[in-house]
């Protein structure tokens, strides 16, 4: 990773001047030209920039039901990996037979990365099976979407529990286990996010999506001044480590973005601390017009136990609904979280995001693999998590 004082700020020009901050983010002291950073598309007129409405009444345009040809095949997969002996994490293609139903996974797998973006499998009935065999089922059906796994925080836990949790203040107030809205997000590394739902909630938790390539073309075209700010490198990240970086890279021909507000802004729960600078009123700004624009075209997804959803987490926006968990456990909203990356269609990274991708995906380091929600200290909570 660059050290956060090299490297040009996009777009400099002789209307700016470079100041360091005690925390040493360059800071600007004059606006942005009107016009997009040199070298940024007009637009990007491809499948990933799409709006929900697109997808009105046509949920089989992404959501992969599978038969009842696929399940037998997927059982006689699990059936075999089993009698293999292996821990369940050594799952692959190569140990997890699915002839059949392998090369329409592919075609998701293709769709996520070059495609659209996201896909949804459909049709697994949690009920039916032990917790060990629906995750082996849940790694089995996701190798064939991208290889490797990675890491979600510092003590190596693969696996991550989404379940509501108001025991502390720390927890009730952190979207992992809040029962409120959260705005639009990416996780801070992994090239594809992935969630399986074991139970959904009595009401509400809707998946909510939104192309980033669909909100870069309407700032691109509506507020370009809004385009060079967010890819200016000047914004102070705290994850929990500091970094000034951009939100939004073009790096070898291709739109990324990587933000969460609270990194950057804070919450009630979590404070920004007094140390660190303060966004500007024009980095609020901008913010803001991403959250506006991914909600005017946002696709909202309304999730079943036992859906394997998977999205691209440089290119594809999500936030959740609100919630009100039910009395019985089916009716407790849990989804489990992985972060996950391919070899064969990886995008490459801009070095600003090269360190998480490598803390999370290095060969290096423990791996974690707790199949229930644990008591404290197993998971940890950055505060200032995406």
């Amino acid at each position: 990773m660059a050290n956060c004082m090299s490297g040009s700020v996009v777009g400099l020009t002789p209307a700016f001047e470079l100041g360091i901050s005690a925390a040493g983010c360059a800071t600007r002291v004059a606006d942005a030209p009107a016009g997009l950073p040199e070298n940024f598309p007009q637009v990007l007129d491809i499948p990933m920039a799409w709006t929900g409405a697109q997808f009105a009444n046509r949920e089989t345009d992404y959501i992969y039901t599978l038969t009842e040809l696929d399940l037998c095949e997927a059982k006689m997969a699990l059936q075999h990996f089993k009698d293999l002996g292996l821990d369940g994490d050594l799952v692959s293609r190569d140990n997890f037979p699915l002839p059949t139903l392998g090369p329409r996974l592919d075609k998701i797998r293709r769709d996520v990365y070059n495609g659209k973006g996201f896909g949804v499998i459909r049709g697994l009935d949690p009920q039916k099976y032990s917790v060990e065999d629906l995750t082996v089922l849940h790694l089995g059906i996701q190798s064939y979407i991208a290889n490797r796994h990675g890491r979600q925080d510092k003590k190596g836990n693969m696996l991550v529990h989404i379940i509501a949790d108001n025991s502390s203040k720390l927890k009730a107030g952190h979207h992992r286990h809040s029962t409120s809205p959260i705005t639009f997000h990416n996780e801070e590394a992994g090239d594809v996010i992935s969630w399986l739902t074991r139970n959904t909630a009595a009401s509400g938790g809707k998946c909510i999506i939104s192309s980033a390539y669909t909100v870069y073309n309407v700032l691109a075209a509506s507020r370009p001044d809004l385009i060079r700010i967010l890819a200016r490198s000047d914004w102070p990240f705290a994850m929990p480590h500091f970094q000034c970086r951009p939100v939004l890279f073009y790096h070898e021909g291709r739109i990324i973005i990587n933000f969460g507000r609270v990194p950057l802004i804070g919450n009630n729960v979590h404070p920004r601390s007094k140390n660190l600078p303060a966004v500007t009123p024009r980095q609020i700004e901008a913010l803001d017009a991403i959250e506006a624009v991914a909600k005017a075209t946002q696709l909202e997804i309304s999730t079943r136990p036992g859906d394997m959803h998977f999205i691209n987490n440089m290119s594809i926006l999500h936030r959740r609904a609100g919630f009100i968990n039910g009395e019985v456990p089916q009716e407790r909203r849990h989804l489990v979280r992985m972060r996950l990356r391919d070899d064969e269609l990886g995008w490459n990274l801009p070095e600003d995001l090269v360190q998480e991708w490598e803390t999370a995906f290095s060969e290096a380091g423990p791996k974690v693999w707790h199949l229930e929600p644990m008591p404290d200290g197993f998971f940890v909570l950055r505060s200032l998590a995406n």
